[in-house]
């Protein structure tokens, strides 16, 4: 299943059903139908991309110090995996453009 993420103001930006779900929890979207479609409105969004750029830092910092250990184990520090960084990006740019702009965010499966 896919997650399609639309605004007015910005590209569709289309996510795999694990990712959609992750994003659609930070947003504390947890309800079944509101997992299935909703809507995020330009007046939530300071809220909603300020736990997604949390969330990111928090996987970064564990990544971080992840890698840290396995250096002083002399174990390979390659990154494995794409961060919450790189899959939530072009979400984090339409959610600010929608914000500026005054228009919703909306999602169906």
């Amino acid at each position: 299943m896919l997650y399609k993420f639309k605004s007015k103001v910005a590209s569709d930006v289309i996510m795999l059903e694990p990712n959609g779900r992750q994003i659609l929890a930070l947003w504390g979207r947890t309800g079944e139908e509101s997992l299935r479609k909703g809507i995020l409105l330009a007046a939530d969004m300071p809220v909603a991309i300020s736990a997604l750029e949390e969330a990111i830092a928090k996987e970064e910092a564990q990544r971080a110090q992840a890698d840290l250990e396995a250096q002083e184990k002399g174990e390979d520090t390659t990154p494995t995996g794409v961060s919450l960084r790189q899959r939530a990006t072009p979400l984090l740019d339409m959610a600010r453009r929608s914000m500026a702009a005054g228009k919703d965010i909306t999602w169906g499966v």
